[in-house]
């Protein structure tokens, strides 16, 4: 019995004595002194718990005869260039590099920044972005349960009137429904390793990830063409007008019954909506652009350099934005830009396609049939109406 608890109790008298010597308890930065410069279990360990850690110490270990660790001391760095203080001098951009590729990343081998774009995309961009859709979700199926449907209040006719002529329609359509394929290839590029990957397995995600990857490339240049063709279809006809604050104030009417404010071809909703769509449709676009074309489109270093010339930096309290940016820098600010563009892109789409189907009787029809019903053109459109049936039938647009 004494033979198996022997060894035992020398074990415990080892960790009370180890743990009781002065001198044990050393902090990171002690131990890393014995060691040369090179990272701790402590630092290990810490990085494992999710906690942050100065990774400074770890740029100046690239191999220095000043830093090296005595010869009584723990192994470390030695001030010869080893294997980790050689790639380490290429991943902090230290290292000396000659390169016969004359492109602007020629001598770029390891570009540390990937990490903390990773992080971002991945961390907060991927959460509260996912976090926004679904808040909207929620708000609007809330808002349908309270409000209802948004009815025709008075009396159909039957009859219609023209709203959008084909010309329109096909620029809204060709908008929309690649725009409605790209947040679908979009979302399943960020969300598959979390969603899709546990779902359906690797083997099946990997085609329709490369398939979505083609699609969104492909599909982005009708999206585009709308866009453009939206512009310059509608930029003329969504100007404020002074009509427009009175249908500010009560909202339009969507939480009343029985309230019609005055509005002419577009409202004040539809004109905010246009220049959100037009605004955030470049940006996402020219964004993407970047992404596409990395060594001929630069997107960022212009928009850094006004913001410079423009003080904006001093504004916020800042140094001044560098401007000298590798292409996988702008490609990863691109692309940050690029996703949380699209996550605001995509509430304010989801409440667009809400009201233009469910949320209101009567709306559909003018982008699928370019005509709505005349009792529907009086309640939200009263001035355009008005103006419509004041035109000689010759002057009718057609459709």
């Amino acid at each position: 019995m004494f033979a198996l608890k022997f060894p035992a109790l020398v074990l415990a008298t080892f960790l009370f004595l180890l743990t009781g010597l002065p001198g044990i308890a050393q902090t990171a930065d002690d131990l890393r002194a014995t060691t040369g410069g090179a990272q701790t279990l402590e630092d290990i360990l810490a990085r494992q718990r999710g906690e942050v850690v100065d990774d400074q110490f770890r740029q100046d270990a690239i191999g220095n005869p000043d830093q090296a660790a005595p010869l009584t001391g723990q192994l470390g760095t030695l001030g010869g260039i080893a294997d980790p203080e050689f790639w380490r001098a290429f991943r902090y951009g230290s290292a000396d590099i000659i390169s016969t590729d004359l492109s602007p990343a020629g001598n770029v081998v390891i570009q540390d920044g990937g990490m903390r774009w990773l992080n971002w995309r991945n961390g907060p961009i991927r959460t509260y972005g996912g976090y926004l859709l679904l808040a909207v979700i929620v708000g609007l199926a809330g808002f349908y349960a309270i409000r209802g449907k948004i009815l025709i209040e008075g009396e159909k006719t039957g009859e219609t009137v023209l709203r959008f002529r084909l010309i329109e329609r096909l620029a809204h359509w060709t908008m929309a429904i690649p725009f409605v394929i790209l947040a679908v290839t979009g979302l399943s590029l960020l969300f598959g390793r979390i969603a899709l990957i546990p779902l359906f397995g690797k083997d099946i995600f990997m085609p329709i990830a490369g398939i979505g990857k083609l699609v969104h490339h492909y599909i982005a240049w009708a999206f585009m063409f709308g866009v453009i063709l939206s512009f310059i279809l509608w930029a003329w006809k969504n100007l404020p007008a002074k009509v427009d604050f009175k249908w500010l104030i009560v909202a339009g009417g969507m939480f009343k019954k029985g309230v019609h404010p005055s509005a002419g071809k577009f409202n004040a909703g539809e004109k905010i909506l246009f220049w959100m769509v037009m605004f955030f449709g470049v940006i996402i676009s020219l964004t993407g652009l970047s992404l596409l074309f990395p060594y001929q489109i630069s997107f960022l270093t212009p928009v850094l350099e006004a913001a410079n010339s423009l003080g904006l930096p001093s504004l916020l309290g800042i140094a001044p934005f560098d401007t000298v940016l590798a292409p996988q820098e702008e490609m990863q600010y691109a692309n940050l830009l690029h996703t949380i563009i699209a996550f605001v892109y995509m509430a304010v789409i989801i409440a667009h396609i809400y009201l233009g189907s469910i949320g209101m009787e009567g709306a559909l029809p003018s982008m699928t049939k370019g005509r709505v019903e005349t009792q529907w053109a009086k309640e939200h459109h009263d001035l355009w109406y008005e103006e419509v049936m004041a035109k000689p039938a010759k002057e009718a647009p057609a459709e």
